[in-house]
């Protein structure tokens, strides 16, 4: 059984770093369009919580209520982000794996993008 089967139940639930330190509250969860992996959550950081921040679930865990993830919350701050609603480009999302160090490859599906949002 996959540890993240069920991630989408914790959307809108707190996300907090390998301390225990909260980064903020999961919006939504981006799956490989051709895996259907969850690979990224969106997360409301920034004082009012208005920028939605890419954050990656390799090595996430969930809590009782929350979603622990492997990166600490200074390297999320300044982690690739979106408004709330917003779509990203191709560009932007090569740019988001980038940043976290993640190999990239466009996917097979048409338009080539690798995350989807359901």
């Amino acid at each position: 059984m996959n540890e993240l089967e069920n991630i989408r139940e914790l959307e809108g639930k707190d996300v907090v770093d390998p301390n225990g330190e909260q980064i903020g509250r999961m919006e939504d969860v981006y799956f490989d369009a051709e895996s259907e992996e969850p690979l990224f959550v969106t997360v409301h950081t920034g004082l009012l919580g208005q920028h939605l921040t890419f954050v990656p679930t390799a090595g996430a865990s969930l809590g009782q209520g929350y979603l622990q993830v492997a990166r600490y919350k200074a390297e999320v701050h300044h982690a690739p982000n979106i408004e709330k609603g917003g779509e990203l480009s191709l560009e932007e999302e090569a740019y988001v794996f980038k940043y976290y160090g993640i190999d990239y490859q466009p996917a097979s599906t048409e338009g080539g993008r690798r995350l989807v949002r359901h």
